[in-house]
């Protein structure tokens, strides 16, 4: 079975939680035409605001990436780890696995927050993942997905 899959990590300090630092990260699409990757490895895009949200691509190898795909025969698993983490936003209990079959994709997405030690400087991040069961065109992530879960919680 042939497994599409990209992760996205957007991160930022409370300097991005407003204004015009605001509207620069916000406007990081989630979703980028697809790099292909050999078999078992992920597109992965990290955009920081200490680059000035500017995308920096690369591909890592699959047991590196935060979601974990099972081919089941006729349908793949998918489900995204939760980092766990200090501070990290209240969620409801966790959905269970997506399962989808050939042409399907799903958007799955987590957020996260973190506390510096002691100062109280807070930096977040904004985790998703974009897999697609099957062969895919380049621009697959660029359009409305089969199953879109959402998971990020208030950051404050």
């Amino acid at each position: 079975m042939e497994i599409t899959v990209q992760w996205i990590r957007t991160s930022w300090t409370k300097l991005s939680r407003g204004g015009e630092a605001a509207a620069r990260r916000n406007a990081v699409p989630i979703g980028f035409p697809v790099r292909q990757a050999p078999p078992s490895f992920a597109h992965v895009v990290e955009v920081s605001e200490w680059d000035g949200f500017v995308p920096h691509e690369s591909v890592k190898d699959l047991g590196d990436v935060g979601v974990d795909v099972r081919d089941e025969g006729d349908r793949l698993r998918v489900l995204a780890r939760e980092e766990r983490v200090h501070g990290m936003p209240p969620r409801p209990r966790r959905p269970p696995a997506v399962r989808l079959s050939e042409g399907q994709w799903v958007r799955w997405q987590l957020n996260y927050r973190f506390g510096g030690i002691g100062h109280g400087n807070w930096s977040y991040w904004l985790d998703t993942f974009n897999v697609a069961c099957g062969p895919v065109e380049p621009d697959v992530f660029l359009s409305a997905p089969t199953v879109w879960v959402d998971e990020c919680g208030p950051v404050r």
